[in-house]
């Protein structure tokens, strides 16, 4: 019975990733949208069929690959409902890891420079046209930006300690202290030093919501839960996960990403950024903050409904 379970898990986040990836394909590699296939097919569009055939192949095996190996793994019964439930907590672990070190150095640089801008010693530090070129969003993001999420990302992969978010928090107060002083000893205040801090903060309440969800951090309440027994608890808490996380983390993806003008396609691709030209240029990773949100939120819910499977189904270890 928990065959069915593991795979239902698993299926949810592997088309929750499938999606995004297929979306990184048609909008910023321009890539023909998977439906155009089956308009081709109805007004017989050979030409473009076999023009796109390969782009279609490829998002398609996007889609149903990952499915097909899935089937295969779950119902060949290897591994527990356990194994799948910890490998999910990792992949998790992972995403936020990952983020987090993004946060940390990108938000550093992009001050750096930032403050560097503002104060006319980029031009004395480097050259003019790569000074000026500094202040472009677009460029800054490719450049600078891209740059540290894959080393950032590569990272991730072998420092696997836990991370507490009690640092980051601490850092906040760090950066909120030093615009104070900054104020009101030296009168000095720019835009960009409140916006590391917004960054941070958004950072903190975004990532750290998964691992509240597994650790039960999270603000719950429990006039009738709490008198439940342990199986009803699980019950209620697998029902919580397929009904009301799932599809709150659907709708984060589906309206962020289903078109190139909805908000978080067009703020990722454009390379948003605030109004004032001497901020930091990182409002449009602040934007993919919610799709890290989503995507973690997705794994760690399915990791808890296969947690709270066990405990409903399988009320002792095998």
């Amino acid at each position: 019975m928990t065959i069915f379970y593991s795979a239902f898990a698993l299926s949810v986040v592997s088309i929750s990733f499938s999606f995004v990836i297929n979306n990184f394909l048609i909008y910023w590699l321009n890539f023909p949208e998977l439906f155009n296939l089956f308009i081709d097919f109805q007004e017989n569009n050979n030409d473009l069929i076999k023009k796109n055939i390969f782009k279609y192949l490829l998002q398609l095996v996007i889609y149903f690959a990952p499915l097909v190996y899935i089937f295969k793994l779950t119902f060949s019964n290897i591994y527990t409902i356990k194994f799948y439930s910890n490998s999910l907590r990792s992949l998790s672990a992972y995403i936020i890891r990952t983020a987090f070190y993004i946060v940390l150095v990108v938000g550093l640089v992009d001050y750096i420079i930032s403050f560097l801008r503002v104060e006319g010693l980029l031009k004395i530090l480097l050259t003019d046209k790569f000074a000026l070129n500094l202040g472009i969003s677009s460029f800054r993001g490719t450049y600078i930006h891209l740059p540290i999420i894959v080393i950032c990302s590569i990272i991730s992969l072998f420092i696997k300690e836990n991370l507490s978010f009690k640092w980051l928090s601490f850092m906040i107060v760090i950066s909120e202290f030093l615009i104070v002083i900054t104020r009101f000893i030296f009168s000095y205040e720019q835009s960009f030093m409140s916006d590391l801090v917004r960054m941070w903060y958004s950072a903190l309440f975004l990532f750290a919501s998964s691992h509240a969800l597994i650790t039960e951090g999270h603000v719950r309440v429990d006039v009738l839960y709490s008198q439940m027994k342990k199986k009803k608890q699980s019950l209620m808490n697998m029902i919580g996960c397929i009904f009301l996380g799932i599809p709150l983390c659907w709708t984060i993806l589906g309206c962020g990403l289903w078109t190139k003008y909805s908000s978080i396609n067009s703020s990722l691709i454009s390379f948003e950024v605030y109004q004032q030209g001497f901020g930091m240029y990182v409002k449009y990773i602040m934007v993919g903050f919610l799709l890290i949100f989503a995507l973690s939120m997705i794994v760690q819910f399915m990791a808890y409904f296969l947690d709270n499977v066990r405990i409903y189904l399988v009320p002792k270890e095998d």
